[in-house]
């Protein structure tokens, strides 16, 4: 809709246009009024759109800050203080509370964090001045007024991600509209404000995407020295089927039955080996990322009480935890390695800390919050 450079004039026109679309679709005028004024062009939401990670995120960094400690127990926790609605969930729709648990403490870290964008707002940039998807994201913004307009959530709740996804799991509009539930029977599917909509909501996610708690999400295995047999997510076989390739559980024993599961490696031959089964796929689909689906499958098992993988991550300079890496940023501050207000979030310019810190002290030049510069930093 609109070139690279945007004129205050052009995303003013864009943004009545989209006042009007709405109010055709059905949206209160007034809403549509009140959650669009002030819409102009915010030049965060474009980086976000379309930077690229400075360093590859390995999955043993992904793992480490998505699944510490904190996260752990917190999620004890919240499996204790709201039990009767997690047992109330699992009943109605056939997903493990754990996991239904998991993806809240990923998604919003229980509640606590929620995005740092007002999602209207966002949405109205991408969809005036986005370099792609415009009309996706036109559809979306429609459907986040017409939420609003039901009455669901509060026109000031709208808080989320550069993209548009919002509430205590992280809907976009059009799931929210095809896959939201009032499980605490108010009335409304309200996911910004009710625990029990917000899981219930997920379990309806995941249950549509092909959960079934008949089956476990996958197994840890042990792959033979050498394999070189089938491998990667879409290639299904039966555990009888990967027994005869040679593979095993972790601890030895033998695998059987007619569950269907793929082998997947996602640290490489030299980190840990999972048979997934069609349960690993609805998690993958939440958010499209392997290194997402193991995130919420581990924590799901540590949480439940359950061991972490037996196989070590395939590196000597590990990840670092949120607590870590709050630490990393106020040892570079003290170090004179300027980065800032320390938030524990790594964005350009804790990387560029990194980097100068890294450089100092002889190490390879990445940018990563790795073990090694913390340890150089002083840290322990």
């Amino acid at each position: 809709m609109m070139g690279t450079t945007v004129s205050a004039h052009a995303i003013e026109s864009c943004v009545a246009s989209l006042k009007k679309q709405a109010v055709s679709a059905g949206v209160k005028p007034e809403i549509a009024e009140r959650m669009l004024s002030g819409a102009n062009y915010d030049e965060k939401v474009i980086r976000f759109s379309t930077s690229q990670p400075e360093y590859k995120t390995e999955i043993w960094d992904y793992m480490a800050f998505l699944v510490d400690a904190k996260r752990i127990d917190d999620g004890k926790k919240n499996l204790k203080k709201h039990s009767k609605t997690l047992s109330a969930i699992e009943k109605r729709y056939g997903v493990n509370r754990h996991v239904v648990l998991a993806v809240w403490g990923i998604e919003s870290d229980y509640g606590q964090f929620r995005g740092d964008f007002y999602t209207p707002h966002a949405l109205a940039t991408l969809a005036c001045a986005g370099k792609r998807r415009q009309k996706y994201f036109r559809g979306e913004l429609i459907k986040t007024l017409q939420i609003a307009s039901r009455g669901d959530v509060p026109i000031n709740d709208f808080r989320g991600s550069w993209a548009g996804a919002f509430g205590q799991t992280q809907f976009m509009p059009s799931t929210y509209n095809s896959l939201a539930v009032d499980f605490d029977g108010d009335g409304r599917k309200d996911l910004v404000n009710s625990v029990p909509d917000a899981l219930a909501s997920t379990a309806n996610f995941l249950k549509n995407a092909g959960w079934r708690d008949s089956r476990p999400w996958g197994i840890e295995v042990k792959v033979p020295s050498g394999y070189s047999g089938p491998s990667g997510r879409k290639k299904n076989a039966s555990l009888a089927t990967w027994n005869k390739r040679g593979l095993t559980r972790i601890d030895g024993g033998k695998l059987s039955g007619k569950l269907e599961a793929a082998l997947i490696r996602p640290a490489g031959a030299k980190g840990p080996g999972f048979l997934v089964t069609r349960n690993f796929r609805a998690l993958r689909s939440y958010n499209a990322s392997t290194s997402y689906g193991m995130a919420i499958a581990l924590l799901s098992e540590l949480v439940a009480g359950g061991d972490p993988f037996k196989t070590p991550w395939p590196t000597n300079n590990p990840g670092l935890s949120r607590a870590q890496r709050l630490d990393l940023q106020k040892l570079l501050n003290k170090n004179g390695f300027n980065v800032g207000e320390a938030d524990g979030k790594v964005g350009p310019a804790t990387r560029a800390g990194i980097r100068k810190a890294e450089a100092k002290y002889g190490m390879p030049v990445t940018g990563r919050p790795s073990w090694n510069v913390y340890y150089a930093l002083g840290g322990r």
